[in-house]
């Protein structure tokens, strides 16, 4: 049975990143829901959040061909019970309705919407939350004429997770020493003069 899932993958910033995971879910015929990038809490580090409807084994073995594949740190999956999530959105609707309608203004208000920008021809509020909310909200200012609707891409946070810097730590604390690169002027820098 498919499920909403979210991969997080953990990376450096490289050029044609996007483009080799979005391969690897092209060949496998699975859409992207949503897709968000932003950086982690490590610096030089990069979070993916990726959103797809899907059967969990298939994104199992995705996961694995992900990591195995693309030079990544770490790929996670969850599904929406395992994970904090929000979206946020933008609603654009006329200034006269709101001026007017007193339920709109509490309608707003009730869903916890803040106003961003305000015109004499339209305003435009925002929300945060999940997309339940947020299409309920669409389809309440459909009536009052929504002029136009954006919801940006999941953010996520893994409740059982320590975050990548725990998962990098004890990465390196099992390599043994000066052992990550093959050049032997890099393991004996100290020692290397220069002119």
């Amino acid at each position: 049975m498919k499920n909403e899932i979210t991969i997080t993958v953990y990376t450096e910033n490289q050029v044609g990143l996007l483009n080799r995971i979005a391969i690897l879910f092209s060949r496998r015929k699975i859409n992207i829901e949503s897709l968000n990038t932003s950086p982690s809490e490590l610096e030089g580090i990069y979070r993916f959040t990726i959103v797809v409807l899907e059967e969990e084994e298939v994104v199992r073995k995705l996961a694995r061909q992900i990591e195995k594949q693309i030079d990544v740190l770490k790929v996670y999956f969850n599904n929406n019970d395992e994970i904090i999530w929000q979206e946020m959105a933008l609603y654009k609707v006329p200034a006269d309705i709101i001026a007017e309608k007193v339920k709109v203004e509490r309608l707003l208000r009730v869903n916890g919407a803040r106003a961003v920008v305000i015109r004499k021809d339209y305003i435009v509020f925002e929300t945060t939350g999940q997309r339940e909310e947020i299409n309920n909200l669409v389809a309440r200012l459909e009536p009052f004429g929504l002029i136009e609707f954006v919801r940006s891409a999941r953010i996520a946070i893994i409740k059982a997770s320590a975050g990548i810097h725990d998962q990098i730590l004890e990465f390196e604390e099992k390599l043994p020493g000066d052992t990550l690169t093959g050049n032997e002027f890099l393991n004996k820098h100290k020692e290397v003069v220069t002119e």
